[in-house]
């Protein structure tokens, strides 16, 4: 019985800190619209159907993660659904993103559900959203190519800074303890690919840190490659 309501108690903390984490940044989202220069000023019928267009896609994109083995262990997944996430942003603004990102996660746990206790699930939503929120809020300073490349450029350092702390900090404890693997075997899965790493220090410097960093790139390019060619199909003709 204190085993039932211990696990209780550690599910509700965690559902408890989610929802803080995402009001925190639903919150600073909408802030920061506040204080940017230009709004795009769009209906919210349209507004809805951009935001689930782009979260549809980016559910797609979530579905179709891979492994990298050789640099991380299999629970740590790169995908690209990012990429819908901030061509939603660049033309909507920050809040879009924060709710495009949401609506990610919530297709996703609706047709494939969790493998991971759920803590995946939100470590994507959280990571995602330091790499798109950044992203966009700078581009929405100034709509030009280069503010682009470089919210891109800061929001993929952010998000290597960030999810590498948040995992070593929150994230691979959470999941130790809600998955019910001990900390020290996937410290040793790590190993296993990583000579070097001994403690959580170093399995998240040498394998989230890269894989962070990779993700990021990669979905920069492909958001500056694919922002002008699907504003003429899905959006109205933009500046970038």
């Amino acid at each position: 019985m204190m085993k039932l309501w211990n696990a209780l108690q550690e599910n509700l903390l965690f559902v408890v800190v989610c929802a803080a984490i995402i009001a925190g940044l639903s919150l600073l989202a909408h802030l920061a619209e506040r204080f940017l220069p230009t709004k795009r000023e769009v209906t919210v019928a349209r507004r809805v159907t951009l935001i689930g267009i782009c979260a549809a896609a980016a559910t797609v994109l979530h579905i179709l993660d891979f492994p990298l083995l050789f640099l991380a262990p299999e629970f740590y997944k790169l995908d690209f659904s990012e990429a819908p996430v901030l061509l939603c942003g660049f033309y909507l603004g920050p809040s879009a993103t924060v709710a495009c990102e949401g609506v990610k996660i919530l297709l996703k746990l609706l047709l494939k559900g969790t493998s991971t206790a759920f803590v995946g699930d939100f470590a994507n939503f959280v990571v995602g959203c330091s790499l798109v929120l950044p992203a966009t809020i700078l581009y929405h300073i100034r709509k030009t190519r280069a503010c682009a490349i470089w919210g891109l450029a800061a929001g993929t350092l952010v998000m290597t800074v960030f999810g590498t702390a948040f995992n070593a900090v929150y994230l691979l404890p959470k999941f130790s303890q809600l998955y019910g693997l001990p900390l020290d075997t996937i410290i040793a899965l790590g190993t296993a690919i990583h000579g070097g790493i001994h403690d959580i220090i170093g399995f998240v410097v040498l394998c989230v840190a890269p894989l962070n960093l990779i993700k990021g790139t990669a979905v920069s390019v492909l958001t500056l490659l694919l922002y002008k060619r699907v504003e003429k199909v899905l959006f109205s003709r933009g500046t970038l």
